[in-house]
Parts: structure tokens; C-alpha cells; sequence
């Protein structure tokens, strides 16, 4: 299974590179998935939405499409989730279809879990599978590591599963939207 991880934060000094590092390590370990790593602070995407489709958002889509399913590192800003990541999921839209998304969100006490329920929407939206489980993390107590892992690899378990359920299913029939 060909995972992408997308880092959601752009900002200077975030703290997503270094969740999406450690994540990326746990979910290596396993020998049932691809891990591919999208940084969105690696694309220059357009500060605006173009006319016409840059070759930065092509980039982005064509690994979105690639892909047989999601996890997205985001933080938590204001009980909601970057608009750098609401502006990349925008640019693709079928690529998104029949496909899981599973969650690791980072912030204080709340541990990104507004940010995770506003994505579940708009990830409804774009007919993909959100996973229940999720990997919540308060930074304030501590950084990611092995006490984690369980909630890293549940999670997994499940956009696996979901992941190969639906490549099954788009493979007998296209999915209809």
C-alpha cells in the first residue's frame, strides 16, 4: 500500500516536521505499506488560486492521486487546522475519492482534536474513508515516541485495512461521486 503522509503546517518553527519525522519512522517499520512524505512547506504552491494549474499543484495532485490512502499531520491553531492544508487538499479532488484518511494531530491540552474534527468534514466532502483511531498529541507533556506507537500502529491498521478494501473495490468498479 502506497501511503502519503502530509505535513500541514507551513509555518517557521512548526513543530510538524518533527511529528511527521517520528511518524514516518514508526510507519517504516511495517513491511505493508510505501511511505511517501508530502511537506506542504516543500511545494510552492500559489498564493492565490490560479486559472490555470501551476506545475507545484500538479506535483502535489499526482502524488495524491498515487496514493491508496492518507495520513495528515496537523497541528491545532485556533480549534481549527492550517490554511496551508485546507489550500493543498483543495487542489485535488478526485485523486481524494474511495480512498482512507487517518489523522496525527499535535497541540497543548487539546491535542489537535478540533483541527481533526474539521478535517473529518472536509474529508467527508471529498468521499474519503476518515479512520476512528488517531494519534492526539500534547506537546506541552511530552515529544512523540514509543508511548505512541500503539495508537500510531492501530491507526495504520486501520488505513490498511481501508486502504486495500477500497483499492478492491475501485478496481471492480469505478467509483461514482
Amino acid at each position: 500500500m502506497r501511503i502519503a503522509v502530509i505535513v500541514g503546517s507551513t509555518r517557521e518553527g512548526r513543530a510538524g516536521d518533527s511529528v511527521a519525522a517520528w511518524f514516518v519512522r514508526v510507519a517504516k517499520q511495517r513491511d505493508d505499506i510505501d511511505v511517501e512524505l508530502l511537506d506542504l512547506a516543500e511545494f510552492d504552491f500559489p498564493a492565490r488560486y490560479p486559472q490555470v494549474v501551476t506545475a507545484e499543484m500538479d506535483r502535489f495532485t499526482s502524488a495524491i492521486g498515487r496514493a491508496d490512502g492518507f495520513v495528515v499531520v496537523t497541528p491545532e491553531y485556533n480549534r481549527g487546522f492550517p490554511a496551508s492544508l485546507k489550500q493543498a487538499i483543495d487542489f485535488a479532488y478526485d485523486e481524494w475519492h474511495a480512498k482512507p484518511v487517518g489523522f496525527v494531530s499535535y497541540g497543548c491540552r487539546s491535542r489537535g482534536f478540533h483541527a481533526v474534527a474539521a478535517l473529518r468534514v472536509v474529508f467527508a466532502d471529498l468521499h474519503t474513508h476518515a479512520v476512528r483511531d488517531e494519534v492526539a498529541l500534547d506537546l506541552m507533556a511530552n515529544e512523540p515516541g514509543p508511548a505512541q506507537e500503539p495508537a500510531a500502529a492501530t491507526m495504520l491498521d486501520q488505513v490498511v485495512w481501508w486502504g486495500e478494501t477500497l483499492r478492491t473495490a475501485r478496481a471492480a468498479r469505478p467509483y461514482v461521486t
